[in-house]
């Protein structure tokens, strides 16, 4: 399975971003999504999470409200929209295919078994 995250960037504080995490070599529709991130000398966390069919979301308390995970599955690709983007949400950010259909209201790296290289989003002050 391959995972290509794109969208990352520069930003201003206040500012949006969309990330997107296109999958292939994999039955996408039939596994969760998540996106992670992992900010300079920190562990990696997670960020949000979506169900096989987009009926079920979780989030990170320090996201939400503000960031909105969404997937297309006749595109194969997941989303993550980033608004009101603050300077601690620098980070880089990781896509990744879970290991089974549905999502948990806390989710970790062992529920997901597939990463993307990473995409680096700046949020500036």
């Amino acid at each position: 399975v391959q995972l290509v995250e794109s969208g990352g960037g520069l930003v201003q504080a206040g500012g949006s971003l969309r990330l997107s995490c296109a999958v292939s070599g994999r039955t996408f529709s039939i596994y969760a999504m998540g996106w992670f991130r992992q900010a300079p000398g920190k562990d990696r966390e997670f960020v949000a999470a979506i169900s096989w069919n987009g009926g079920s979301t979780s989030y990170a308390d320090s996201v939400k409200g503000r960031f909105t995970i969404s997937r297309d599955n006749t595109k194969n690709t997941v989303y993550l929209q980033m608004n009101s983007l603050k300077p601690e949400d620098t980070a880089v950010y990781y896509c990744a295919e879970g290991r089974s259909a549905n999502v948990n209201s806390r989710m970790f790296e062992d529920d997901f078994d597939s990463w993307g290289q990473g995409t680096q989003v700046t949020v500036s002050s």
